[in-house]
Parts: structure tokens; C-alpha cells; sequence
């Protein structure tokens, strides 16, 4: 049976993206720390990432990888990211949750969704017995939680202190219990794997 998986990269001190994110600078102000383990250490927008994930960082995306049969992101995400060229960079099907489903791109690399509980439900029928990943941003993996709708969390902590930006679990309205799956470590993130609890 499928299951809903969430995942997110955040500072230590709880951020998910910088100051001033949005186009052209996606994670905004200093974010690109946060996915140095990506990318396989420091890089920036100015520059552009050069490398692969390598070690823990590569096993574990490996294996994440190896699990997903469909994808859920956020309409800021997506417009953060520049459409990703408007080329699918998961090559699964992929929903976007956007107020504006009528806007959807031609082409077919993304569905416009208007909600994410239609989102997940959608994405649960892409992917067949395969699981569906909701990332970024904050917002949709924040409803996603609130709702109910994921079975596995998991946070990558980035060593890094952003002090200012977008957190994870601002305004979140509701109390969350976790059970501890596991945990990795690499010098550019630990990857700390929760089931959600209902």
C-alpha cells in the first residue's frame, strides 16, 4: 500500500528558505546552504550547482528516489524554481497546488491542482503501489500535516543558522506526535525519517 511522505530541508534554527526567496533566488538570501547536500556542497545561484550528491547524502536520495511514484509541490515552489525550465526534474507525474489550476502549462510536465488534499488523492492514483512525495513549500507540507494526510515526515537538517526567512511550522494549528524511524548523517545535513502518528 502506498504511503505519503513529506520532506523538507530546514536551518537548524527551523527556515526553509532565506530572505527574500521567489524567482531567481528560490531558497532566497544565503538558502543555498540549505541544499548543499544536493548538490554535493557549496554552490549559489550566482554560480550554479556543479556536482552530485555523494555518500549518505546520495544514498539516502537514492533510496527516497527508489520509493516515490508521483509528486506534490507548492505554486510558490514552482515559481521560486523558474517552472524548473518548464521541465519536469522528477520525471514522475508531478501536481502543483495552485489557487489558479486554470493556468496549468501545455505540455504536460505539471497538473495544476486546486487543493491539496486533491493533490495527494490524485498523485496516490499516479503513482500506483508506488509512495507520493510532498515537498516544498512549507505551506502545502504544513496543510498536508494539518489534514491528516501523511504517514512519514521527514526533516533534513542543513548546518546552518539563517535567522531570518520562511519556517516550516509557523502558524502550524495543531499538535503532532512522531515516531523516530531513523536518522543520517553527512557533513552537509542530517536526514531525521518520523512516521506520523494518528
Amino acid at each position: 500500500m502506498s504511503k505519503v511522505l513529506a520532506g523538507i530541508t530546514t536551518s537548524v534554527d527551523g527556515y526553509v528558505a532565506g530572505p527574500d526567496d521567489g524567482p531567481g533566488k528560490g531558497l532566497g538570501e544565503g538558502g543555498e546552504r540549505l541544499h548543499y547536500w544536493v548538490f554535493g556542497g557549496p554552490w549559489t545561484y550566482d554560480s550554479g550547482a556543479s556536482s552530485e550528491p555523494t555518500g549518505e547524502d546520495a544514498a539516502w536520495l537514492a533510496e527516497a528516489m527508489s520509493r516515490i511514484g508521483a509528486v506534490v509541490g507548492g505554486r510558490w515552489t514552482y515559481e521560486a524554481a523558474g517552472h524548473w525550465g518548464d521541465e519536469n526534474p522528477w520525471g514522475l507525474p508531478f501536481f502543483i497546488v495552485t489557487h489558479r489550476p486554470e493556468e496549468e502549462p501545455p505540455g504536460g510536465a505539471f497538473t495544476f491542482v486546486a487543493g491539496v488534499p486533491e493533490a495527494i488523492e490524485r498523485a496516490k492514483e499516479a503513482a500506483g503501489d508506488k509512495d507520493v512525495h510532498v515537498m516544498g513549500g512549507a505551506d502545502v507540507i504544513r496543510q498536508a500535516l494539518e489534514a491528516g494526510l501523511v504517514d512519514e515526515l521527514t526533516i533534513i537538517v542543513a548546518p546552518v543558522v539563517l535567522g531570518g526567512g520562511k519556517r516550516l511550522f509557523e502558524s502550524f494549528e495543531r499538535s503532532l506526535e512522531l515516531e523516530h524511524l531513523g536518522a543520517r548523517q553527512s557533513p552537509f545535513a542530517t536526514f531525521i525519517d518520523y512516521r506520523v502518528k494518528r
